[in-house]
């Protein structure tokens, strides 16, 4: 099975840490989003992923290769990479990755993460939509239902039809059929808002002539779209897994569970947590740190903040308050 994954954005709502780092890319809880998605899926499918095909943006570096061409080392999977440019609709990316759409195929957007307790059963469809019940369906993508089989999508409904939304994760039966479609989308000039290609109105089309659609709910589904909801997220992560920590490390510091700790990490009196995440190789002192995100290498010097998110190889000092800073960054307030 090929797992299809567009990424080709540079992820604008979480600036100032996408500036150099794909959102897909940014860690949740010493994990990347985007391997996170890859381990639920090989969790919860009774199916090999055989081969991760990554579609790009056309400035993504050779270094970002790099670390997803480990990332698929590690699951066994074949890396392959495409590109995206422009970034015309959802369609569109699914079509950019037409030399790769053949036998079966699942499609996700990197920026979700979901989990479900049972595996999935794809079998006996032609597709299978994975989808979260939720409270205000209007703010959504929702599939219209008869049982377990899906007769339609409405975008964002104003009425309720449905409070099923869709989370961002397609499976086909047959890849080719798919790339019929989505190239169909594009040549009948098939644009919605924006004047974007959506994958929506592929599928809608495969509705129409018959396919059979299966629904799969997902236990949880979180997003990591925005700067709060990666915090959000990733503050749900960390107490959800609740890691482990040797607090004798780090004697002269009080730490509140639940934290995210890694290897490297050094803290000289100061108050960590609930709720934080500090990757490899940070330092921290002085500090009262609650319900924040701090990168890799960063140095952190009497810092009171709660609910930031701090960059790699960054430094604070003297801070007080609230503080989104990206990568490599030197803020110290006199």
């Amino acid at each position: 099975m090929k797992l299809i994954i567009p990424m080709a954005g540079r992820g604008t709502r979480v600036r100032p840490h996408s500036h150099t780092v794909p959102k897909p890319l940014l860690p949740v809880a010493g994990t990347m989003i985007i391997e996170r998605l890859v381990e639920t899926f090989i969790r919860t499918l009774d199916r090999k992923i055989e081969e991760i095909v990554y579609i790009l943006g056309p400035d993504f570096g050779q270094d970002i290769k790099d670390q997803l061409t480990a990332m698929s080392d590690r699951h066994d999977a074949k890396t392959t990479f495409r590109v995206q440019f422009p970034a015309l609709g959802t369609a569109h990316a699914v079509a950019c990755a037409n030399e790769d759409l053949e036998g079966e195929v699942i499609v996700a957007f990197a920026d979700t993460l979901f989990d479900s307790k049972e595996k999935f059963d794809l079998d006996g469809a032609d597709s299978v939509i994975w989808l979260k019940k939720v409270e205000d369906p209007s703010r959504f993508g929702v599939a219209v239902h008869e049982g377990e089989k899906i007769t339609g999508f409405v975008e964002k409904p104003e009425e309720f039809i449905s409070d099923l939304a869709i989370i961002g994760v397609y499976y086909f039966k047959d890849g080719a059929e798919l790339k019929r479609q989505v190239n169909r989308v594009m040549d009948d000039g098939l644009k919605g808002p924006g004047g974007e290609y959506f994958l929506t109105a592929a599928l809608d089309n495969m509705i129409n002539e018959g396919k059979v659609f299966k629904i799969a709910t997902v236990d949880e589904w979180l997003d990591c779209g925005t700067l709060p909801a990666w915090l959000e997220t990733t503050g749900e992560i960390v107490a959800k897994e609740n890691p482990t920590f040797n607090a004798s490390k780090f004697p002269g510091s009080e730490i509140i569970p639940p934290v995210f700790i890694a290897e490297g990490v050094n803290i000289e009196s100061s108050k960590i947590g609930p709720h934080v995440s500090i990757e490899e190789g940070t330092t921290i002192k002085n500090s009262t740190i609650k319900n924040s995100i701090i990168r890799d290498n960063a140095v952190l010097d009497n810092v009171e903040t709660e609910g930031s998110t701090i960059g790699a190889h960054t430094s604070l000092k003297n801070v007080k308050g609230k503080v989104d800073v990206g990568d490599h960054s030197n803020l110290e307030i006199e």
